[in-house]
């Protein structure tokens, strides 16, 4: 039987979307809708045509976290993934996916560098990425993730394998597990805001509420990387405005998950660090750093 995925792009000014949404019809080899969620803008081009493709247009700008909503209401395929607006995929790695993916997990696939005059992939493959631990500096980023080749020698050893966090430009998933145990995602200005820490939100709620994230080699995408030509001619304006909220949203998930304070979570956040321990800028006696801080006990 065929099984749906939906592919949700959530895009704001983006130079790059039809070429995104041109690898997606080339390489999937299932059954796909592409769902551009755009973002309040007038696109350069028409958006591609085609049936797969399924456009969703706002008319009020709301962000990624809001963008990635809409694309999550519109879907209708069983399976649901999540893709920037300026990457490459591999050959069938839909199929990869849907046949990899058990029912709790989420996905990532590897991701290599996009070079965007061939638009193919640039070697080395990144696989895994930690949480950073969290300074609170006043234009801190709370706990992020950091790209790097943390665990280099596993990248071959184990084709499926647990990481920590990630990038955040690509993530695949049940759809109905997805709704139950994460949801749409909070875009409240109190919280988050509309662009801070998916990533966070998403892989924690899989973490500590039973599911697991992983990365799978078998399958690949590449991810056309901001630079400063890419600033300064304009091409790269922040996909999705990063407003005022954004560093709260950053340090206001970074206490929310510190302190556990998620409900109905089966794990707590130290079970979380000791599993991937040890980890990259993480002392032994972090807890009780963060509780000399201030940071946890604060709700």
């Amino acid at each position: 039987m065929n099984i749906k995925l939906s592919i949700i792009i959530p895009a704001y000014r983006e130079k790059y979307l039809n070429k995104t949404i041109d690898s997606l019809l080339e390489n999937a080899v299932g059954e796909v809708e592409i769902i551009p969620v755009i973002d309040c803008y007038v696109p350069d081009e028409p958006i591609r045509v085609d049936d797969r493709v399924r456009p969703v247009i706002l008319e009020k700008n709301v962000g990624m976290r809001g963008a990635i909503n809409a694309g999550l209401k519109a879907s209708t395929g069983e399976f649901i993934m999540k893709l920037d607006a300026h990457c490459g995929v591999a050959k069938g790695f839909d199929e990869v996916l849907k046949n990899d993916c058990k029912e709790n997990w989420l996905m990532v696939p590897r991701r290599y560098a996009l070079n965007e005059e061939t638009w193919e992939k640039n070697s080395p493959a990144v696989d895994y990425h930690y949480l950073i631990f969290p300074d609170f500096a006043d234009d801190s980023y709370g706990y992020s993730i950091q790209v790097t080749g943390w665990r280099k020698k596993r990248h071959d050893e184990i084709e499926i394998d647990d990481i920590m966090t990630f990038q955040g430009s690509c993530w695949f998933a049940n759809k109905k597990y997805f709704m139950e145990h994460v949801g749409l995602l909070d875009d409240r200005l109190e919280t988050y805001g509309t662009f801070a820490q998916d990533q966070q939100e998403i892989g924690l709620k899989y973490w500590l509420g039973g599911g697991e994230v992983k990365v799978d080699k078998r399958t690949w995408y590449a991810h056309l990387f901001k630079q400063k030509r890419h600033y300064a001619s304009s091409i790269f304006s922040r996909k999705h405005k990063k407003d005022k909220y954004h560093v709260q949203g950053n340090i206001w998930g970074t206490k929310y998950w510190v302190n556990d304070s998620k409900p109905n979570m089966i794990y707590t956040f130290e079970w979380f660090i000791s599993k991937f321990w040890p980890i990259p800028t993480w002392q032994e006696n972090w807890r009780q750093i963060l509780i000399d801080k201030g940071v946890i006990g604060i709700k």
